[in-house]
């Protein structure tokens, strides 16, 4: 092995805060503090400074201002679209049934399920299928008179598969049902144009793209009602009730543009990386296979499930090496669960723990894909031999 280094291969799950969008935030925390609700000069500046962030984000959505909301993160921002709209909806007309796939984040499935052990609607969760993508057919016939809201992942988080977005648009345009999609893999890599995609509802957080944890966004598209899950004072049009995060807030609209004005520049360098780790791995550990869709994956994102393993074992070993990546099964307390996304794919209970994610950034450096791919290389052959050990 080389000498030690460490290599940070999780960028999906977080990414660190670029050193300009620090910049652009300190003023915020010391010198216009005041509160954006305020009338006061302090809080003009607050205020005006949230609106011109605003600005930016609805310019790369390709959207008006007032249908940018800002939340604490993704979260916030799926809870806020799927229960508001969904309330809305059977307010309105009694429409009571949502449909959603077996893959997506959990700040989607659990609202959708509480939605419906909770609150009565009934749910329709689509099938996918090896690679993770939703059929338009299976999408088409689930559609009822009483559907109301369909949530759909633009990009999922332990595969990296990008759905349809456009095609699945069009399907709910033309039966005037709510598209909301959960986007927070795909912001600073795919289009977030809300035209181009189709969408009524998007969800997005400011740390997978370098900006500060703990601020997100939703889009709202002019007309979509929304009942607030948070009740209070009037911000953000009265839809998301709490004083403005003024500091995150800005961080995240430049943390945005940052990532689009330098894409084109970031997703061949990242691209590049990824399929490295794809080669190198799978050429050389014959039971690493690719999970997901081989072309149609976020250009960030690699991801394997490994033959008779358990990952987290291996990311065990891993992390002694230098090397942090992240594993698609749960491992609470002891008792590990196996990925539901990858069982969605049909993959067996005893493969759905060994999966591994692999996220590059536009700091990673081709050395240091190198080293990680020896350290995983390494690191499997220690776990399938301590297995083989403790078998006999």
């Amino acid at each position: 092995m080389p000498q030690k280094r460490t290599v940070y291969l999780d960028y999906s799950a977080s990414t660190p805060t670029d050193p300009r969008i620090v910049e652009a935030m300190m003023p915020y925390f010391t010198e216009v503090f005041g509160n954006a609700s305020s009338a006061h000069a302090f809080g003009r500046k607050a205020e005006n400074a949230i609106e011109t962030a605003r600005e930016t984000v609805a310019k790369i959505f390709n959207c008006k201002s007032k249908e940018i909301i800002f939340t604490s993160g993704g979260s916030e921002s799926d809870n806020l679209a799927l229960r508001g709209a969904a309330w809305a909806s059977k307010q309105k007309n009694g429409a009571n049934h949502l449909i959603t796939t077996p893959i997506e984040h959990s700040a989607v499935s659990k609202t959708m399920a509480q939605l419906a052990e909770v609150m009565d609607f009934d749910l329709t969760i689509l099938p996918v299928d090896e690679a993770g993508l939703i059929s338009l057919k299976n999408l088409e016939a689930a559609i009822t008179e009483q559907t109301s809201v369909v949530s759909i992942i633009y990009a999922n988080n332990e595969v990296g598969t990008v759905n349809p977005m456009p095609e699945i648009g069009k399907t709910t345009k033309k039966h005037n049902i709510l598209f909301h999609t959960d986007a927070v893999q795909a912001a600073g890599q795919l289009s977030l144009d809300v035209e181009e995609l189709g969408v009524d509802m998007m969800s997005i957080s400011g740390h997978k793209f370098y900006g500060p944890k703990g601020v997100g966004v939703l889009f709202v598209r002019e007309g979509v009602e929304l009942i607030p899950s948070q009740s209070g004072g009037s911000h953000e049009h009265g839809i998301r009730a709490g004083t403005h995060n003024t500091p995150f807030i800005v961080g995240l609209a430049k943390a945005l543009e940052l990532a689009y004005e330098e894409r084109d520049e970031r997703l061949a360098h990242v691209t590049k990386l990824r399929d490295m780790l794809v080669d190198g791995i799978t050429a050389r550990i014959p039971q690493a296979h690719l999970t997901g869709h081989p072309e149609q994956r976020l250009p960030s994102h690699a991801s394997f499930v490994f033959d008779d393993m358990d990952a987290n074992k291996l990311l065990i070993h891993m992390d002694m090496r230098g090397v942090a990546a992240s594993s698609a099964s749960a491992c609470k307390t002891g008792n590990p669960e196996p990925s539901g996304t990858l069982l969605a794919l049909g993959y067996k209970r005893e493969d759905a723990f060994g999966g591994l994610r692999l996220t590059v950034s536009h700091h990673t450096s081709e050395e240091d894909i190198a080293y990680a791919i020896d350290v995983i290389v390494e690191s499997a052959e220690t776990v399938y031999k301590l297995q083989k050990t403790l078998a006999k």
